[in-house]
């Protein structure tokens, strides 16, 4: 795995997972579009599409797994916010491969990318406390 390719896909994941939060298309549709964009070029595609797959198919179930950790209604959250939220879950939940604080880490940095001002500090506080949770060992926390 390349890490330049995993994050470009984590890049085109948030900006697919905040369209299909905009107007539910499909999946197939939202594959099709990126890469006749070419913006999944170079990009990690197994994890892009195992990712989207497993967000779009159970969204309630990421976002239960942090919504008692936010200070505000979900439906106050940002798109964007919402849209990096569930795929750090997802991550965090999914994908024991990759080192809770590399999830972090991108996410946070993709939160100063598409994200409003200070979203950035909102998404490390959640994420953390998520990781802590789901992750109590490797995060060196008591679930």
């Amino acid at each position: 795995m390349n890490v330049s390719q995993r994050r470009k896909a984590r890049r085109v994941l948030v900006q697919a997972l905040y369209q299909w939060q905009m107007n539910r298309t499909t999946a197939r549709l939202l594959t099709a579009e990126y890469t006749g964009s070419g913006a999944l070029d170079k990009a990690d595609r197994p994890f892009f599409d195992a990712m989207l797959g497993r967000v779009l198919a159970s969204p309630s179930q990421l976002d239960e797994l942090f919504g008692d950790l936010l200070d505000r209604d979900q439906e106050r959250l940002d798109g964007v916010e919402l849209a990096i939220l569930r795929l750090g879950a997802c991550e965090l939940r999914h994908r024991p491969d990759v080192p809770a604080r590399v999830v972090i880490d991108e996410y946070i940095e993709l939160a100063k990318l598409f994200g409003a001002e200070a979203s950035h500090k909102y998404i490390n506080g959640v994420l953390d406390k998520l990781a802590g949770r789901l992750r109590p060992t490797e995060m060196g926390t008591n679930a």
